[in-house]
């Protein structure tokens, strides 16, 4: 999975006022590529030689290629090369995730996070696990509860309790579960349970310096740091990692005394207390003092004091999908289990995909076609077959959802994990899909608008894969661009 910090997060930084340039904002973008073919038109019967010539080359002897085009309107399928097998589909999962969220949620539905009153003195913040909830929201809040003349609390409480179940999957790699992208899920999430944070150089000899988009952050860490600024031109290479086992942030690297901060993003220790240090400083901050927190649940939600909402789902489901947010899959996942009672000893998430399952199956989509047990696609235990996808990408574009669901997706050329791909190509603006990639395994699943020929659903899955992620790109680039090319004949 992509490192690099997502726009979303980068919006937290942005308020260090340091200056980010085009080389620090990558944001989940890939290398720009720009595919080889040279064909202007192409007739379907001519398009299997086309992309074997693509999937036959030397460099991908020892891969697994798994692909599917179907035309849109008949269903008539035009290249199948091993669709019906399981493959490691990457975040591609997320397809699966956001066709049942929008089809069972709806696309106005929004997630709300409330202020409870539990006695005097006492109050009680409610979580439903809104992915986009940051520091503003959390002072719109306190804003609310000082408008009522509170001033005092004396107890805080932070009931996490609406999602069950582990808060980081057991079968995550323990690689991901300290960076952003690999941020936990549980009820109360505040700036995606990520710190964002920039190293900066000094003068020559000292360490590099840490900077905090949210200076709380500074609080929760003990930081190991053994960087160095180095003479001007030098090269830099800056390594920050997050112990497993406690709030522990080791600073390793150096970068030259001339060179731009690096930007990045590790995730939160303790989300549940992450959430009740930003709360409570958003408090003092209103003219609201706080006496003592915990952690706890309610069973009656009586008295709401104050409450805020997340935008509408068609908006959280363009930042999963077209940059590709992890966390907003999980939560979006999670919120799912509403259309069903959640039984003894399952999971949220379980029971959000018991509704993913049956959303899918109403749809259309074959459930011996694929198994998931995420909502993100960052467990290697995730199998979905090309079938699968352009099944869920046939249902959607059948569905009145269809225009939200489409507009969720990255537009070749254009925006997300997309935009600097298929540029200067046949495909930019007509291409809508899905990107996927983690080690050994790079996926592209969407839409092709043709200019000369009928729309077109795809799936293109490689596992596998001992080539550097970008060469693969590149392959699935040029077969889209063939796609685009074709017309009637």
């Amino acid at each position: 999975m992509s490192k690099k910090i997502t726009v979303s997060l980068l919006s937290l930084f942005l308020s260090t006022q340091i200056a980010v340039t085009q080389q620090t904002v990558k944001a989940q973008i890939q290398t720009p590529v720009t595919p080889t073919t040279t064909t202007k038109t192409i007739c379907p019967a001519q398009l299997k030689s086309a992309v074997d010539a693509v999937t036959n080359h030397p460099q991908f002897s020892r891969v697994r290629w798994g692909i599917l085009v179907r035309n849109l309107a008949s269903a008539q399928t035009l290249y199948n090369q091993d669709a019906e097998k399981y493959f490691t589909p990457a975040s591609n999962t997320k397809l699966l995730t956001t066709a049942a969220a929008l089809q069972q949620l709806g696309a106005n539905f929004r997630i709300r996070t409330s202020v409870y009153q539990d006695g005097d003195g006492v109050l009680r913040v409610v979580g439903r696990g809104d992915p986009s909830l940051k520091v503003p929201q959390l002072q719109v809040l306190a804003k609310q509860l000082r408008e009522q003349g509170i001033s005092q609390v004396n107890q805080l409480i932070a009931d996490d309790s609406y999602f069950q179940g582990e808060i980081v999957h057991p079968s995550w790699e323990w690689e991901d579960l300290a960076a952003y992208y690999g941020a936990p899920v549980n009820s109360l999430i505040v700036n995606e349970n990520a710190s964002v944070l920039t190293v900066v150089p000094q003068t020559i000899g000292k360490p590099l310096q840490l900077k905090w988009a949210e200076p709380i952050e500074a609080y929760q860490w003990r930081v190991e740091n053994t960087s160095v600024t180095t003479p001007k031109d030098q090269p830099g290479l800056v390594s920050v990692r997050r112990d497993l086992k406690g709030p522990v942030l080791r600073i390793q690297g150096q970068l030259a005394v001339n060179s731009q901060p690096d930007i990045t993003a590790i995730a939160v220790f303790d989300p549940r207390q992450n959430f009740l240090r930003h709360f409570r400083q958003s408090l003092v901050a209103a003219g609201i003092s706080v006496r003592q927190m915990s952690n706890g649940t309610g069973v009656k939600n009586e008295q709401e004091l104050a409450a805020v909402e997340s935008p509408p789902l068609s908006e959280l489901l363009v930042e999963t999908n077209v940059n590709s947010n992890n966390l907003y899959a999980e939560a979006l996942l999670r919120a799912l289990a509403i259309k069903q009672p959640v039984e003894n000893n399952q999971t949220t998430a379980d029971a959000g995909l018991e509704v993913v399952k049956n959303t899918l199956t109403q749809l259309g989509v074959d459930p011996k076609s694929y198994i998931l047990v995420d909502g993100s696609g960052l467990s290697r235990k995730n199998l979905i077959s090309p079938e699968a996808l352009v099944q869920t990408l046939q249902a959607m574009a059948k569905s009145p959802q269809a225009e939200v669901f489409r507009a969720s997706l990255p537009i070749a050329g254009v925006s997300g994990t997309l935009r600097n791909r298929l540029r200067d190509t046949s495909a930019v603006g007509i291409v809508q899909a899905k990107t996927g990639t983690m080690t050994g395994a790079v996926s592209l699943s969407g839409y092709i608008n043709a200019p000369n020929y009928q729309p077109l659903a795809f799936s293109m899955i490689v596992n596998h894969s001992e080539q550097p992620a970008r060469v693969v790109r590149q392959a699935m680039d040029e077969i889209v661009v063939l796609l685009t090319q074709l017309r009637r004949c």
